[in-house]
Order: C-alpha cells, then structure tokens, then sequence
C-alpha cells in the first residue's frame, strides 16, 4: 500500500476584501485580489508544521506573460530571508517580509508583499516553494497606482483622485460652440467582467502578437499602455472595440448616438469573440477609452474642443471652400468638426524631459483620424507642449495643436472656378475646451491650458514658433528617410508631405486672387428664441456697415444639415434677398427655418449651418460671409425616483414624456441603464403616439452598488434620434 504523503500546505487566506479596499479596488470585486503596484498587501499562508525561514526558506515567484523572464520585469523570484540571488539585470524585484503577527511554531505563515512602484501591470501567478513543494497561491492583477508616489501614474490630490479614477459617471460635452449641450456617460470601469476585458484588450494588440515578451514587459510603462489602449478602441487596423460610421446607413449596428455607456459596448465586444461594435463616433471612442484607462489606473477625464480642426496636410491652415451662393463645398481635405472629443491621462513623460517639464495631462485620441507610427491611434501628446508650440515633440503634438489653434482661410468657389479669400481667421479653431469639473457637474473651461490667448502677440509668437518646429521636424525626417531609402511619416501623423498651401489646390484653382478685401459690412446672427427641435427655428441676419452711402446688396442665405465632422448632410432651404443697406443704420432680415422644412433632415444630423454670403451690388468683387451652427434643443422629458433607495432592496421610478409635434411618432422605444443598478440595459418598447399623447413608464430595479448612483434613459423614435435623460441619486447601505 502506497503512503500518501502529506502536504505541507494547509491553505492560504488572501485577505481579498481587507486588500481589495486598501488598494480601492472593492468597488471591482472582493471576490479576486486586485492590487496596485508600489503598495503592499497581506496574505496568511497556513503551513501544517513549524516555520523556520533560516532552515528551510519560503521561496516565492510572480509571473506574468507567456515568456517570464527577469531580466522584463515579468518574473520575479524573492524570499522571505531575502536569500534570492537576482539576475545583475532583473526589473521589477518584488519583496516579502514576515509580519510580526505570525505564529511560527503554528505554521501560521503571515505575509506582506509589495510588487514595486514599475511592476508591469496585468495579471500574474503567484507561486510558493517550501521544502521542495509547491502551492499556486492566487492568480492576482496587478494595476498602476496613482497613490503611490513612485508611480508615473501618481496624482497628488485626492478629489482628483476620486474624480479621474475612481468616478463611474461622467459628463461629456457636445454640441457647438455657441450651443454646448451635456450628456450623461457610465463609463461604468468597475462593472461585472471589466478586469477581464480590459486585460483582453491589452492582450490583443498587434505588438503583442509581433512580439509578446517585450509587450508584456513594456506595461510596466503609462506611456505605452496609453498608447495600445488608444489604438484598441477603434477597430480600423486590429481587433479594437468599437467600429466608427458617420453617417447613415448604420446597418448591423446601432446609431452612435444611441449609447449611454461604455460598459455595454465593452461586455458586447468581449461576449462576441472581440468583434467590434457597431458603431461609434469621437465621444463614445472617448468614452470607452476614459473606462478603461480608469480601470488600469491611469488618471483619465474626457476633453472637448469646440471648432475642432482636422488638419490633414499638416501645414496648420484650415481650407474651407463656399461656393458663390452660399452652401458649403466639401473640396478641402481639411475640415472643421462643430466638436471633436479625445481624452486626457495623467502620467510623467521623463521619454521628454528629465525635470517633469510636460508631465501632467496627456492627450490621447482613439478616433481613427490619421496614422501614427502606422497605426490609428494618436498621443500621448503632452498638453503643456501643445501650449507652447513644442511640435517637434512625440507624441503626435503637431496634429493635436491644429486641432486647437490652426489658422482657417475661407475661399469663394466662383462660377469660373477660382478661388477668392473673402475671410482668414486666426481665432476660429479651438473654442470653449471643456471637461466635467471635480466633484460636481459645471463644465469645467480648460483652453487656457491648451493655447494662449487669442488675439494676443504671444498666441501669434506661438503659432509661428510651431510653425517653424513643425517644418524643421519635418525636413529632418525627410532627410533621414531619404538616406535610409524609407518614406516619411510628419511627428507619428501621417499626411500630405508638403507645406504649402497651395500645393493642395486643384489643377483648375488658377488666377487666385489672394487679397482680402476690407470688411467694410459688418454681419452677425441673432437668435429670436432657443432653437429647439420640434419647433420652427427663427433667427435674424443683421447687417451693419460705417458706409456714409446706401449700398445695394445681394444676401444668399442658405440653411444646411451638417454632421458634426463639419460634413454637409443635406439642403434645407435657400432664399436670395435684395436689400439697401442705409449708412448709420441696421439691416435685420428675418430667417424662418420651419419644423416641417428641417425635421427629416435633422434626424441623423446634428447641427444646422445658416450662412449668408452678402455681395456689394455696385462693387460686386466685394463679398462678406456670415455662418451660424445652430443645434436643436431636444424635448425634455423628466425621469423620478422614489425613494429613500436601499443596497439589494427593490425599487422604482417613472419616465414621463409628451409628443411636442404634430405628427405621430412611430417605432419609440424607452432604454434605461445605470452602473451599479442594472447589469444590462433595460429596454421598453412605446406604442405609437399621436400628437399630444403623453407616456408614463414606471420600471423597476435593485441597486447592487451604494453611494451616488445616475439611471441614464434614452427615448427614440422616427422623429427624435436619442433623446436623452438622467435621474440622479444616493443608494443607502
């Protein structure tokens, strides 16, 4: 009869709940130890005989990766008698020591490890030796620390803490810029299966699979996880989350405006075999992207910048082109979006500057735009370099500073086909940068961080001096490309290698006349009323001019849906206006955008474009332009709670909405969502209302998470595209 030996191992006790909320990672689960790097937690190993560490050592290793080694800083063998000879090269050298609480004659075996402040974040085996045999004590996950001083992640304040790592609810803004709107986002980090996906999406970026031992081992570094998380948002060349369309048909998916979160876009991706989602637009890439950069711990918040320019040939000047009667020409390869939104992460950028000089805020953008390094994916760009105009500096910071401070040209497409510069506008682009505020709900304006003040001598002095660094950027990396016989890519964005402007013009663009007259008629817009959607839209044109004689004008004003890329999308309405214009005097003109002449066409838009190009009838050379966004107030509807709500205790709440127009709306469903509320979205079909109808929807559900919780809910229908409402308040132990 064979004797069964027995184990020397009576069990381990990983103290997940104690740990998991000294690393604040409770909120994730305390079911699985979570910790972050550079901060020690506690384990109880129960032996079944004496411990003696002199005589026989406890030895303990962790590993991550497929390919171990300690040379990466992916394995790392130490001890409690620190009797663990290292390789002259190891990184990342974990530590043991022996808590005083132990009972060695008891084999009770007490535990304080710490995985250093540079441990490569993932998931590892942690592993003990112990007179020849072995026990697999936990498989952990270890996250960046912005606690830990040490870290590159480290962030000194803890309301920006609490609100850049540890918030699941956000606010993202949209919009114009003289129309910014908010919406309610979950980015929902810390839901059901997020420690998983998020893993996931590190394990299936292409230079893991190029090679996967270096990848592993570079996690230990903010910068590049920054890096592969921007590129594995969007799908465009890898097996990235989430697909982006601008425009209709959004077949196989849903419209981007439709989501309320981020976790059911994540779960949706990991559930599916890593297909991506369809479909998103630059807010909700963002979005994703702000979750999962909580999740790993890097201080994250999602940023907007208001007349956002997409400079594509990366010579910092914006073309856009109007044709002779008003509407906007999609010539230039160059375009201005009503809002672009990307994300900023928190981390030390010594890869730039050994003094901290652009540590701090780093733009990073997951919206596939241009390549960078060969990839979609853009920064990390530090903000203060985009301040100062360092454009020769990586990642990507000559793309991200035209997107905030670009110069843009307005050209007249006159019937000949030349072109006339009827306006050059150095303070257009980047307007009302905006972020949610710590701890509370005001929009936060940020511009001043990203440029100087516009229409000052230094915001001029800045532009040239990016200019400058961008153009000798360039021709070094010309040079170098022409000697290795490569091709050139412009500071990690790919684009049209040349600098001029007017090499970009088409072969019939000839006899430009390039000399702005002088604005000797002044035009703006006026509102009558807030525009909102589902009632006539009403406006005034005003005209003034220091003439001290009549002048006989000819107003084209056209009316367009744009998307919010800056795209057109549709003609609403055009009118040709003769009027004399008297010296000293205002010229109000009214324009009356009515429901039924824009509704079908605001569906899938998101602003319209009013414009106005005036021509001087006895100097017809002479044209002024006018343009106004105007984006449409949606119906609101209101959404209660009843309350007091407790943790596990059932309860309910009420959606209320009228139809405001007199048309019945068709095909309506009721989405409602909530992190720590409900697991999945809950959706309710609506019968069809008739004008007047009014609805009342009462749903149910059972807080799973305490603390201040946000039910989000979206109304849609054949008239309205994802109305959206929000129900704010405290869940109860």
């Amino acid at each position: 009869m064979t004797e069964v030996k027995e184990s020397i191992y009576k069990g381990v006790d990983l103290h997940c709940k104690t740990n998991n909320t000294e690393h604040r990672t409770n909120e994730i689960t305390e079911d699985q130890l979570i910790v972050r790097r550079g901060q020690p937690f506690n384990l109880t190993l129960k032996l079944t005989q004496p411990f003696n560490p002199e005589l026989h050592p406890l030895l303990i290793s962790a590993v991550t990766g497929k390919h171990p080694s300690e040379d990466l800083g992916t394995m790392s063998l130490f001890s409690v008698s620190n009797t663990v000879k290292h390789s002259p090269k190891a990184k990342a050298v974990w530590k043991a020591e022996l808590h005083s609480s132990s009972s060695l004659l008891l084999g009770i075996v007490n535990l304080t490890i710490t995985p250093p402040a540079a441990t490569p974040v993932g998931e590892y085996l942690l592993t003990a030796a112990h007179k020849n045999e072995e026990l697999l004590l936990t498989k952990l996950v270890v996250l960046f620390n912005p606690w830990c001083p040490d870290d590159w992640v480290f962030l000194s304040d803890e309301e920006q803490r609490q609100e850049y790592v540890m918030n699941e609810q956000g606010i993202i803004y949209k919009g114009s810029g003289n129309y910014i709107s908010s919406m309610n986002w979950d980015f929902g980090q810390f839901e059901d299966r997020m420690v998983d996906i998020c893993m996931r999406i590190l394990d299936l970026n292409p230079k893991h699979f190029k090679n996967p031992a270096d990848d592993t081992s570079a996690r230990c570094n903010p910068i590049y996880v920054s890096r592969v998380v921007s590129a594995m948002i969007n799908s465009e060349d890898d097996y990235g989350v989430v697909a982006g369309r601008w425009g209709s048909p959004y077949w196989g998916g849903v419209v981007p405006s439709h989501w309320n979160g981020s976790h059911a876009i994540l779960k949706q991706w990991f559930q599916t075999g890593c297909q991506p989602v369809k479909y998103g637009q630059c807010w909700v890439f963002a979005g994703v992207m702000c979750s999962v950069m909580r999740l790993l711990g890097i201080p994250c918040r999602v940023v907007t910048n208001y007349e956002s320019a997409h400079d594509n040939n990366s010579n910092l000047i914006i073309d856009v082109y109007h044709a002779d009667y008003g509407v906007r020409q999609k010539e230039s390869p160059d375009s201005v979006w009503n809002y672009h939104v990307w994300v900023e992460a928190w981390m030390r950028r010594p890869d730039l500057s050994k003094d901290g000089k652009y540590d701090g805020w780093q733009v990073l953008d997951p919206t596939p735009q241009e390549k960078s390094e060969g990839v979609y994916c853009c920064g990390p760009a530090p903000v203060k370099a985009i301040l100062n105009g360092d454009t020769d500096l990586k990642y990507d910071v000559p793309f991200v500073f035209a997107e905030v401070n670009a110069d843009c040209i307005d050209w007249l497409v006159k019937a000949d086909r030349t072109h006339v510069n009827i306006w050059s506008d150095t303070k257009r682009i980047g307007q009302n940068i905006s972020t949610k505020s710590i701890g509370s709900r005001k929009r936060l304006n940020i511009t001043d961080s990203y440029k100087q003040k516009e229409g000052t001598d230094k915001e001029r002095s800045v532009f040239l001096y990016a200019s400058t660094r961008n153009m000798t950027h360039k021709d070094e990396e010309k040079e170098e490309a022409v000697e290795n016989g490569g091709t050139v890519e412009n500071g990690g964005t790919e684009g049209n290698e040349t600098t001029d402007p007017e090499a970009i013009r088409t072969e019939d663009e000839v006899n430009v006349d390039t000399t702005p007259p002088l604005p000797q008629v002044f035009i703006r817009f006026e509102k009558e009323s807030k525009p909102m959607n589902g009632k006539d839209v009403s406006l005034k044109l005003v005209l003034n001019s220091e003439s001290t004689v009549s002048r006989p004008l000819s107003i084209h004003i056209s009316v367009q849906a744009m998307t919010y890329n800056g795209s057109p999308a549709a003609n609403i309405q055009a009118e040709v206006k003769e009027e004399t214009l008297l010296p000293g005097k205002d010229l109000s003109i009214p324009i009356l955008v009515p429901f039924l002449a824009y509704s079908k066409h605001m569906i899938d838009s998101d602003s319209m474009k009013v414009s106005a190009i005036v021509t001087d009838k006895q100097n017809p050379e002479n044209k002024y332009l006018a343009e106004d966004n105007v984006v449409l107030l949606e119906p609101p509807f209101s959404v209660t709670v009843s309350g007091p709500v407790r943790l596990y205790h059932g309860a309910s709440g009420e959606v209320i909405f009228m139809n405001p127009v007199n048309e019945t709306l068709k095909d309506c469903t009721l989405t409602l969502s909530g992190s720590g509320l409900w697991k999945d979205d809950t959706e309710f079909k609506i019968p069809n209302m008739k004008p007047s109808t009014r609805i009342r929807v009462t749903f149910f559900f059972v807080p799973y998470k305490t603390g201040k919780r946000t039910i989000l809910v979206d109304f849609d229908c054949s008239t309205f595209r994802d109305i959206k409402g929000s129900c704010t308040f405290n869940v109860e132990p």
